[in-house]
């Protein structure tokens, strides 16, 4: 069952011997719900100390690919390593994040409508208080553009984020969490190109008072029309020709 496992490398033997163990969870060479072998049988079959073993099977198991039962030893979680998304969604374009977030927002939205609390709502405005405070300054020549533009995504993302918060639904909060931090840089670039639209508070508060409605449908198209402007424009500059190359 682990024969493919070689004698890891004296320059890092931790991060080898996490790939090792990776691959094989990869490979299907473990099983969902098997026990992986012992630390002893690992830390030979590496050729590393236990502990090496022990620190390798502990970033597993707070990736989510093992998980440690006391007293029973270490099973398998999952074979798809979790990372591995987070750099798919890491590398994708601006278009493809708006096209997920109205996928997470939307519905997020819905269920805001029927599960929220005064809390929620409270957050939710005072985000977009903090947002327009933001967009009234950077709108003055002593406040720094770039500076303006950070505090504008730092806000916007906080007002989303309490969106979906709202929705009360523990797994779709961790999804969106995993998400945000493409969320944030393709937030960047949008606030960076001038080619964009500015930032529509209009069409927030129009979504907290649909979701403060308590009124799923409304909710949700109030979210989808936040969106659709950004993603057209979004469209609009990948369909726009190149400059010609001098």
């Amino acid at each position: 069952m682990s024969s493919n496992l070689h004698a890891a490398g004296r320059t890092s033997l931790v991060d080898s011997a996490i790939e090792q163990l990776r691959a094989q969870l990869s490979s299907g060479a473990w099983q969902v719900g098997d026990r992986i072998p012992t630390e002893h049988e690992l830390a030979e079959q590496l050729r590393v100390g236990r502990n090496t073993v022990r620190e390798a099977v502990r970033v597993l198991v707070h990736s989510g690919m093992l998980q440690s039962r006391q007293g029973e030893g270490t099973f398998v979680r999952s074979t798809s390593d979790p990372a591995a998304v987070l750099h798919g969604v890491q590398r994708a374009g601006v278009r493809d994040v708006l096209e997920v977030r109205a996928a997470l927002e939307t519905e997020a939205a819905r269920l805001a409508a029927l599960r929220h609390t005064p809390e929620d709502l409270a957050r939710m405005r005072s985000a977009l208080d903090a947002e327009a405070a933001v967009l009234e300054r950077h709108s003055l020549p002593t406040e720094p553009e770039r500076a303006g533009r950070e505090a504008t995504v730092e806000h916007d993302l906080e007002f989303h984020t309490a969106v979906v918060e709202s929705a009360h639904n523990p797994a779709l909060t961790e999804v969106y969490r995993y998400f945000s931090a493409s969320v944030r840089e393709s937030m960047r670039s949008s606030f960076g190109d001038q080619d964009m639209p500015e930032v529509d508070l209009a069409s927030h508060r129009a979504l907290v008072d649909a979701v403060a409605s308590g009124d799923p449908d409304a909710a949700e198209a109030a979210c989808r029309l936040l969106l659709d402007e950004p993603m057209a424009a979004v469209g609009r500059l990948l369909n726009k020709p190149s400059p010609p190359q001098n």
